[in-house]
């Protein structure tokens, strides 16, 4: 039989997983909040049918949503997928939360007879479409084997990183430190340049080939290059997701002080109301401060 999944969450990320899961031969279901986005999957062949009403047929739910409060609402809430889905059946949850968050769900699923894969993912929107991500996951062999259909079509790398729900979230933790923290000093090390006289398209012609590059550095400084703002990936996911790290850092009485300075330079680009544009747009932070004029700025896209 053809498995059916529910994908849950089409923003840029969660679509393109739906399209590639529905690419790889499965029956995929896509719901979000915006009508627009479930009616635009289904015209390219997603199933139809209310969440409450395919939920006993899943063989697998995977949560592409924001945050932690948006996963438990969509597993446990009052219109919750879990108590619905039958048992042996899989939630794959691909959000970035806390260790202690996933092993909380996990003991829940447990309890209903479904089985959780602590998932989270990387790779950006393009990768996703490409069915090409990388998947940090951590479960018991038999959410991953309920998970595997799944994984087969979204995925390019599976890291199993642990028998329990937990280590999955601890390894995108230590990702999205990284990654904040790049993008940050990208914007920094781009906007320093500026006032030596490097311009940001030298700036993009030579770092990527000497030892200071990053891949966040080769990925998000075109963005600054090009004036263009898009979101790929928002600046308003960095407080939650940096916040997360931190909030971790403090459990295990750990500093982490660069994280915490790229996090402050996220959120005043929030406070500026930059929230809802790609993350490079950090950059506009640096700009504004020192006075500088990035590209694009005679259009209105630098702050």
């Amino acid at each position: 039989m053809t498995p059916t999944v529910a994908v849950i969450g089409l923003g840029s990320m969660g679509y393109g997983i739906a399209a590639s899961a529905l690419r790889g031969g499965l029956r995929v279901h896509g719901f979000d909040v915006n009508p627009a986005a479930v009616a635009r999957f289904r015209a390219e062949g997603g199933a139809p049918g209310a969440l409450a009403e395919v939920a006993p047929q899943l063989s697998a739910a995977m949560v592409v949503v924001l945050n932690a409060a948006q996963t438990e609402e969509v597993l446990f809430g009052a219109d919750g997928v879990v108590p619905r889905m039958r048992p042996g059946s899989v939630v794959i949850a691909c959000a970035t939360v806390a260790p202690a968050f996933a092993r909380a769900m996990e003991a829940r699923c447990r309890d209903q007879g479904v089985h959780y894969l602590d998932a989270p993912i990387s790779g950006g929107a393009a990768k996703a479409a490409a069915g090409a991500l990388t998947v940090l996951a951590s479960g018991t062999p038999d959410a991953f084997a309920a998970a595997e259909p799944v994984l087969s079509a979204t995925a390019e790398k599976v890291y199993r990183l642990g028998d329990a729900a937990g280590p999955g979230s601890a390894m995108k933790a230590v990702n999205q430190l990284l990654a904040g923290v790049h993008i940050a000093a990208m914007a920094e090390a781009m906007t320093f340049g500026m006032t030596q006289g490097v311009s940001p398209r030298a700036f993009m012609e030579v770092i990527p080939q000497c030892a200071g590059t990053s891949w966040m550095l080769e990925n998000r400084g075109p963005h600054v290059v090009d004036g263009d703002y898009t979101p790929r990936s928002s600046v308003n996911i960095w407080p939650k997701d940096l916040g997360i790290v931190l909030d971790i850092a403090r459990s295990a009485s750990f500093g982490a002080p660069l994280a915490a300075a790229a996090l402050q330079q996220f959120l005043a680009a929030a406070g500026s109301g930059l929230g809802h544009e790609d993350d490079a747009a950090v950059a506009k932070v640096y700009a504004r401060n020192a006075n500088l004029t990035l590209p694009g700025a005679d259009d209105g896209s630098s702050a």
